[in-house]
């Protein structure tokens, strides 16, 4: 697999292509052995087509606006880039956090301030948490 197949840009200007010839040298980095990053999963089909392509016909996630969904793209990069899930506390616009109460065991980074991905986490084999299943989009105080 190529990671610019995956990528949510389009890889017409050189900035993009630049972007991706990085990001397929790191997928070939890992396929080696020499780098380890997150595996992350999506549990509703409609959020890894919002990664994707950017967009989606999901009814929920459809009337996102445009820059919340960029936004969005670039957090899941972010969590695929991380090397486990500590490496997350270094980027302080995700403000992380592990929530508690009603979503108990889940874990919530920053689209906006006013949008949370939450997704679950689990650790591998060593115990270092690198596997993460996004399962929502979720709007802030509703």
């Amino acid at each position: 697999m190529i990671i610019a197949e995956l990528l949510p840009w389009k890889t017409g200007c050189k900035k993009n292509r630049k972007h991706a010839n990085i990001l397929n040298k790191l997928y070939y980095l890992c396929k080696c052995g020499n780098i380890y990053i997150m595996n992350i999963d999506f549990k509703d089909k409609a959020l890894e087509e919002l990664y994707i392509s950017g967009r989606t016909k999901d009814h929920k996630y459809s009337k996102l606006a445009p820059d919340v969904i960029k936004r969005y793209a670039k957090v899941v990069n972010f969590l695929r880039s991380a090397r486990r899930l500590e490496d997350l506390f270094l980027i302080k616009s995700l403000h992380y956090e592990k929530k508690e109460g009603d979503l108990n065991g889940v874990d919530a980074v920053w689209i906006t301030s006013q949008y949370r991905l939450l997704f679950y986490s689990s650790p591998d084999e060593n115990g270092i948490i690198v596997n993460a299943l996004i399962f929502e989009i979720s709007k802030h105080y509703e």
